[in-house]
């Protein structure tokens, strides 16, 4: 547990999950690098689910708090997307390294709209679980090195607690050395 978080299994309480994180964890083999029961889920309360609010409220380091944003840009007329997860003392380096890696001229945040409609998760809970096959999901490589971490869900109202390695082994996750700074 960490801080005053209240964790429950992640299978055991998809109702504190968007429909595809839930659909997500449920498919992972018990013998993939990722177990299902190592996710945990804790409910939050909504309007506290910003990330310096949520660490304040319960009791959560930054150094332990991953956030999860969405990334856009344009290649040859061709739009691209990739998840970006950096831990809350850190920004993603998206005109830098965010860029270079989704072979783009620019790269920036995706509009709030297109982000929630592309990944069915709430603005503020989208989380690297579920999002779209075919997204890469960059991890700097510090959310991996911490035993364990506090992301979205995919909803505003909780928040899922596991292993900061387990993040390196999504699917289509790549584990990048300053992704952030």
């Amino acid at each position: 547990m960490l801080g005053t978080l209240k964790t429950e299994p992640a299978l055991v309480r998809t109702d504190l999950l968007a429909p595809p994180v839930a659909e997500s964890i449920a498919g992972w083999s018990p013998d993939a690098p990722i177990r299902a029961d190592d996710v945990l889920v804790a409910p939050i309360d909504a309007e506290l689910a910003d990330t310096a609010a949520f660490c304040a409220a319960y009791e959560v380091g930054l150094d332990v708090s991953a956030n999860c944003v969405v990334v856009a840009g344009k290649r040859e007329g061709q739009l691209r997307y990739a998840a970006c997860v950096v831990l809350a003392t850190t920004r993603a380096d998206v005109n830098g390294t965010v860029r270079r890696l989704l072979d783009v001229r620019k790269a920036s945040f995706a509009p709030m709209d297109d982000a929630v409609r592309l990944t069915g998760m709430e603005y503020g809970g989208i989380t690297p679980i579920g999002l779209p096959v075919d997204w890469p999901v960059l991890v700097d490589a510090r959310v991996v090195a911490a035993p364990h971490v506090v992301i979205g869900s995919g909803v505003r109202h909780s928040k899922i607690v596991l292993p900061g390695p387990a993040l390196g082994v999504l699917p289509n996750a790549r584990v990048v050395d300053g992704l952030a700074r």
